[in-house]
């Protein structure tokens, strides 16, 4: 294993061309420990030279209900009445932090998604 920080573009194109060659080695062999030590490498250099904005929290919600099959009824247990299931869902009214907690807990959402407005 011949592994070394990825500090410019060149070193993250090599990279990708050692993990395209490593790619599907089994866990716990040499080579699957590398592919997984490049992988975090990638990401480390990545989060610092591209970082993503956070997502847009509503659409964090559309994209859950897509993922589920939810409906706005569905919804309400995290939310609210019908009423503020559809102004949240519509931009009328922002997420509150007891709703933030629910939609985390309760369909997984991502905490980072949801805050996004709040922050």
């Amino acid at each position: 294993m011949n592994i070394k920080l990825i500090r410019t573009e060149e070193d993250l194109a090599a990279a990708f061309a050692r993990m395209d060659q490593l790619w599907g080695a089994a866990m716990g062999t040499p080579e699957g420990d590398e592919l997984e030590v490049l992988a975090l490498l990638i990401e480390k250099y990545e989060d610092e030279h591209y970082p993503m904005p956070p997502s847009d929290p509503v659409e964090a919600i559309k994209f859950r209900m897509e993922q589920q099959g939810l409906t706005q009824k569905d919804l309400e247990p995290f939310i609210g009445s019908s009423g503020r299931v559809s102004e949240v869902l519509n931009r009328k009214r922002k997420l509150s932090l007891t709703m933030i907690r629910r939609l985390h807990h309760g369909l997984r959402i991502p905490y980072e998604s949801l805050l996004a407005e709040v922050v």
